[in-house]
């Protein structure tokens, strides 16, 4: 009897050791993977126009690098002031900011925030037609009669805040330079639907150009990015994408920076999105590449650009570029 209770003894303090290596090894593995798992994220604050684009770059990286990736869309110019307050609050979460214009990251950069933005693609803007006229043929050059028509209801995005509503602004102020007071005719019955803290709700998984055109017509026009104009026509093909006239047509720069104190593996993002790869992906979203670096930005002028809307987009940051050759798509 008492050699089988020692063998059971035995075979107990062996199972005993078992269980417990076993257990270390899970927690240390459990452990050693949680870890890795947050260093590895990384925290891409984009444009909303950028959205589609984006999330199948940062995939596509994640999938070649092994670096995960989170991102947070909205308009731009929220995004910038959310990255400046987390930053004062010393609770950083971005890495990477792009952004639908330079002004935004040029802020951060100028504040001591972020890298020197560098622009990394373009966009084009267009006018987007509602079902109203999808048996009328418009021609760029029938736009800005329709635009100004009183009985035609304008929507666009909201200045400041996002990117698109400031060119708008541009767009506003180069009909003006034709015809003086077609700015404020223009500014005036525009209705500012997306882009804004108090910008009407969009229902989830609708996009917003189907949305405020067809389901709930409050607008019958609509000035957007190309990229998103495209994508909306694919849901409903009786939207009509007209390209503006050349007197009309704004340059559209897209820029990019690295936040100050990022995780080390931003850059690495920066660059994927700038590789030839990365601008691949933007061009089959309907983006275009950039022509050129952003200059040297000075004190001064970043104060001018903080404090307009429109022609915070300074000249020296849209000079014209290679345009997309937007025909009558509807």
């Amino acid at each position: 009897m008492r050699i089988k209770y020692q063998k059971l003894e035995d075979f107990s303090e062996q199972m005993k050791k078992y269980f417990l290596t076993g257990s270390l090894a899970a927690c240390v593995s459990s452990v050693l993977i949680s870890n890795q798992a947050f260093a590895a994220n990384l925290s891409l604050y984009g444009a909303g126009s950028l959205r589609n684009a984006l999330t199948e770059v940062s995939q596509d990286f994640t999938q070649e690098t092994g670096i995960g990736t989170n991102t947070v869309f909205g308009p731009s110019g929220i995004r910038e002031q959310a990255i400046e307050t987390e930053l004062q609050l010393g609770q950083p979460t971005a890495d990477v900011f792009a952004s639908a214009d330079i002004g935004n990251p040029q802020k951060l950069y100028i504040k001591g925030l972020s890298s020197q933005p560098v622009e990394f693609t373009q966009n084009q803007i267009v006018a987007v037609f509602s079902s109203k006229y999808s048996q009328v043929k418009i021609a760029p050059n029938q736009v800005l009669d329709y635009l100004l028509n009183p009985n035609i209801k304008l929507g666009i995005a909201t200045p400041i805040l996002d990117p698109l509503g400031d060119y708008t602004q541009q767009i506003f102020t180069q009909a003006n330079s034709k015809n003086p007071g077609r700015f404020d005719t223009l500014n005036s019955k525009a209705l500012q639907l997306t882009g804004g803290t108090n910008s009407p709700i969009v229902p989830s998984g609708q996009d917003s150009l189907v949305y405020f055109l067809n389901k709930t017509q409050q607008a019958d026009v609509f000035l957007s990015y190309y990229t998103g104009a495209i994508a909306s026509q694919k849901i409903d093909p009786s939207l009509q994408v007209v390209g503006l006239p050349d007197y009309l047509s704004v340059a559209a720069p897209f820029g990019l920076t690295v936040i100050k104190n990022a995780d080390p593996n931003a850059q690495k993002l920066a660059d994927y999105i700038l590789s030839e790869k990365g601008q691949q992906i933007l061009h089959k979203y309907g983006f275009t590449s950039p022509t050129k670096s952003v200059p040297e930005p000075n004190y001064v002028w970043g104060l001018l650009l903080a404090a307009t809307i429109g022609l915070a987009l300074n000249k020296k940051l849209a000079e014209p570029k290679q345009k997309i050759q937007v025909e009558n798509l509807g």
